[in-house]
């Protein structure tokens, strides 16, 4: 009663302050661990993350490599080897993993605000055998460059436009972004896509005759590029005999070398001939 800091109500809060701060120090770890491989765009797991494994893989191995190389993170992780307050299963990396997209979403929709917006749509099968549509949205910011920013994937059980708008629908919603607010649409040239009764682009137009619809230049691009090869025979002999150059050479590692010390005397030779 005299003294109360030595009292169980202080000695317990002091405690649990205690653990709070662990706590942040740890977490702090584990989020510049996925921060880094996020930007980075690296693998976080492995198939053998064990205690005995010479390659945890990265997630782990850069917890490490931070332990090691701060005493603070290093007390706290000795402290906590034997707990499970590790923040190293891979529910914890896909929990910090979300809330790095959810504030990266907010980045993008705050800098978006109240200006027009166009979006981007495309839908292709994974390697699960799940077809999934990516959007992405351009917009003009308050620098006045054009930027085009990927807000999300998602799995579609049909392809057709209903299905499509709805998911389409379901993502703007998500992030307070309304199709009055659209000028622009871009799909590829796909029935579903472009139909002009009942293609996606027809459905967003009877909501908003102002979304212009443009078909996507990367697809005009490739349709243009395999007319050409198809229709004359030069262009498409260049492309057969390049493939296979690339797999003749690509496959050798001695041929590969050859090629490199060819093309280098070739280069001196075109260097001496060019200063004399």
């Amino acid at each position: 009663m005299k003294n109360q800091e030595h009292s169980l109500p202080g000695l317990w809060l002091s405690k649990d302050d205690k653990n709070k701060k662990q706590y942040r120090i740890m977490l702090t770890a584990a989020i510049d661990c996925v921060r880094f491989l996020l930007r980075q765009g690296l693998s976080f797991r492995g198939h053998d993350e064990s205690s005995n494994s010479d390659n945890r893989e990265n997630y782990l191995e850069i917890f490490d490599f931070l332990a090691y190389h701060n005493e603070e993170i290093k007390t706290v992780t000795s402290a906590y080897a034997n707990s499970n307050l590790k923040l190293t299963s891979p529910k914890v990396q896909k929990e910090i993993c979300f809330a790095a997209s959810a504030e990266t979403l907010k980045f993008i929709m705050k800098d978006i605000g109240n200006s027009y917006f166009s979006i981007i749509v495309d839908e292709s099968r994974d390697v699960s055998t799940k077809e999934k549509f990516a959007i992405a949205v351009r917009y003009v910011d308050k620098l006045g460059q054009v930027i085009e920013r990927f807000i999300g994937i998602k799995h579609v059980t049909f392809t057709n436009a209903v299905t499509l708008k709805a998911a389409i629908e379901d993502i703007l919603a998500k992030h307070s972004l309304s199709i009055q607010r659209m000028r622009g649409q871009g799909y590829d040239a796909a029935s579903n896509m472009r139909g002009e009764f009942h293609g996606l682009k027809a459905l967003i137009l009877k909501d908003n005759l102002q979304v212009f619809y443009v078909h996507c230049f990367a697809h005009q691009l490739q349709l243009c590029l395999v007319a050409v090869a198809k229709n004359h025979w030069q262009v498409k002999h260049l492309f057969e005999f390049t493939s296979r150059i690339i797999n003749t050479i690509g496959a050798s590692c001695k041929r590969s070398d050859a090629l490199k010390i060819f093309s280098m005397i070739k280069y001196f030779f075109i260097l001496k001939m060019a200063i004399s």
